[in-house]
């Protein structure tokens, strides 16, 4: 029996809310993961996340492997273990750091340079595994071929069926009996493609799929039509995970079509950078308006932040350059992001998400897709 299950709670249209059981938890869905690179959310505590409202987390495997070794990590028990987190975990396999790194790809896996130290290092699909296997989470990722976009068709598609085979040689690796592995659907923003990795991946009986190779700066239309070809060639009673998307408007435009899961850095990068995430649209803190501001981030959140401090105090923080706001903005921002995938979830089981997504987008700005 497959140790992550996915189970449909309620439907409206394509959209679906659910509950993802794994051995450390259960996550709601729609849902969110905030995103602990190097087995923590930077500025933030485990307590925090609670706090905030997270069910699951997402860590690295390309940074931990490096540092501070997979080894290490699972002499203090695994991840849970490391960073005291008693949630589940999900750990991507590294794909997307490497193609940043202008990696030599090969049919063995990748081959690049570290991050931290310039030292060759070597990945492939096997090891990509293994080290999951090792750091513990109860989700691992197959290790996929990132296409920068835009690229040609020829390119996509190339990228995409190595993918595939490396989705099949990562499963006859897999062995750890109490952790999921998920394949990882690709083909950039071509339909035709999205659609023929997607059945292909779904017909090697993973327990979830991730959909990779968007949110990288292309137009939110043609995301969205890649994403259709996609679900609707994965199976309905498994989980869709899109990776790497964050911003309220792409989640709820996903979730719409059928997707389940989220992750990103999004909320915790703007708000080390002064950005609030609001209801009625982003804002910048640093901005001379919010000076004299007596009232909390956003009026009505629940988070510590705005229950106990002030507009004015915060940016006092901010512009003195004191650390303690990155803590009180994340928190703030990661509350609300989560928070807004609760309410997305109750919308979908009352039978009310289309007015729910449409209300959020013309508040914001946004138009909302048909």
């Amino acid at each position: 029996m497959n140790p992550v299950t996915w189970t449909p709670e309620a439907t409206d249209g394509a959209a679906r809310a659910g509950s993802l059981q794994t051995p450390h938890g259960t996550l709601p869905t729609p849902g969110f993961m905030p995103v602990g690179t190097r087995a923590t959310v930077r500025a933030l505590t485990s307590a925090d996340l609670v706090e905030c409202g997270a069910h699951m987390m997402l860590s690295n495997t390309y940074h931990l492997m490096l540092r501070p070794g997979a080894e290490l990590v699972a002499a203090h028990g695994g991840l849970h273990d490391f960073m005291a987190w008693k949630g589940p975990i999900l750990t991507d396999s590294g794909g997307y750091q490497i193609f940043s790194l202008e990696p030599k790809i090969t049919e063995e896996g990748a081959a690049f340079r570290s991050t931290y130290d310039g030292s060759h290092v070597a990945l492939s699909p096997e090891r990509a595994v293994a080290v999951q296997e090792v750091l513990g989470p109860d989700v691992a990722m197959v290790l996929d071929v990132c296409v920068g976009l835009p690229s040609s068709r020829e390119v996509v598609k190339a990228g995409m069926d190595r993918t595939l085979r490396w989705a099949e040689r990562s499963l006859a690796a897999h062995t750890r009996p109490d952790q999921a592995l998920f394949g990882i659907v690709q083909g950039g923003i071509d339909p035709e493609l999205r659609a023929e990795s997607a059945h292909k991946t779904a017909a090697l009986g993973f327990a979830g799929f991730g959909i990779g190779g968007l949110s990288v700066g292309e137009p939110a239309n043609e995301r969205n039509v890649a994403l259709d070809a996609a679900i609707a060639e994965l199976p309905p009673n498994k989980v869709r995970y899109v990776m790497g998307l964050g911003d309220t408007e792409g989640m709820l435009d996903a979730v719409a079509r059928g997707a389940d899961m989220f992750d990103c850095v999004l909320p915790t990068r703007l708000a080390r950078h002064g950005k609030v995430l609001a209801p009625d649209g982003d804002f910048n803190l640093k901005n001379a308006t919010h000076k004299q501001s007596l009232i909390p981030l956003q009026v009505g959140c629940a988070c510590f932040t705005c229950a106990n401090y002030t507009r004015a105090y915060l940016r006092h923080l901010l512009t003195t350059g004191e650390l303690s706001v990155m803590r009180l903005l994340s928190i703030h921002n990661l509350h609300y992001t989560l928070n807004l995938m609760e309410l997305a979830r109750l919308a979908v089981i009352e039978e009310r998400f289309d007015g729910f997504r449409r209300d959020h987008h013309q508040r914001r700005g946004f138009v909302a897709d048909e």
